[in-house]
């Protein structure tokens, strides 16, 4: 099957589901602690219970969603000191990752840095939470992947996954998605200019900034586990 073939083919009902999953919960219609109720979400999407579990494993497996016996599958939900823990993490991983991107940085990566930072300013413009967040990983992933660690940025990727239903939060609010749009640029002029540590620094505050923002969310005990009232899927 050639490349074309491939982009032309109709997802799997598994997929699909999953698709509709994440937008849901990185566009924050369903929200950390909301349940999932699969008879309605079947229903809604017109597919069988079997591709919707499925997906939910997967995402369970990501750290995006969680079960809970008699209960069912459940938006995770975490803790200030989980979130902490994540971008502390981040913080260790991502150093490494830019320090081995900047050494080996070549104009082209930078054009692809750039393009990617243009969806981001669209998005942002455009109030767009969902391409906000879409534009936003491209824009850092294709950084992390210059540093040619494959597994490292697999690692940072799954990190990245367990905070996707927070990031929905940060976006929502027009002054954080300017501060991240000066922030990326900020980056991009240190990466022109090869000078690794002030991108480190740069990204650094980057992280600092969201955490901040959604430590005063979760100080507050919110978002909490909810049990009904959630609005359909879709």
């Amino acid at each position: 099957m050639s490349p074309d073939e491939a982009r032309r083919r109709p997802p799997t009902a598994q997929q699909f589901v999953l698709a509709e999953l994440r937008r849901a919960i990185t566009t924050g219609r369903l929200r950390p602690g909301a349940p999932i109720r699969q008879d309605a979400l079947a229903e809604e999407l017109q597919v069988s219970r079997v591709p919707l579990r499925e997906a939910l494993k997967t995402l369970q497996g990501e750290g995006l969603v969680t079960y809970e016996a008699h209960r069912g599958y459940f938006v995770e939900m975490l803790s200030l000191d989980d979130l902490r823990e994540v971008y502390r993490i981040r913080e260790l991983l991502e150093e490494e990752a830019v320090r081995r991107a900047v050494a080996v940085l070549a104009d082209a990566d930078l054009d692809r840095l750039e393009a990617a930072q243009a969806e981001v300013e669209r998005a942002s413009a455009a109030g767009d939470v969902l391409a906000m967040a879409t534009a936003n990983r491209a824009f850092h992933m294709t950084l992390f992947e210059c540093a040619g660690m494959p597994r490292l940025v697999r690692l940072i990727r799954t990190l990245w996954d367990s905070t996707d239903a927070y990031r929905s939060m940060y976006y929502g609010d027009s002054g954080n998605r300017e501060r991240v749009v000066k922030e990326h640029r900020a980056t991009l002029d240190a990466l022109r200019r090869r000078a690794a540590d002030e991108a480190v620094a740069t990204l650094n505050v980057h992280r600092d900034h969201a955490v901040a923002e959604l430590e005063s969310v979760l100080d507050d005990g919110a978002p909490r586990r909810e049990r009904a009232g959630e609005p359909p899927l879709g």
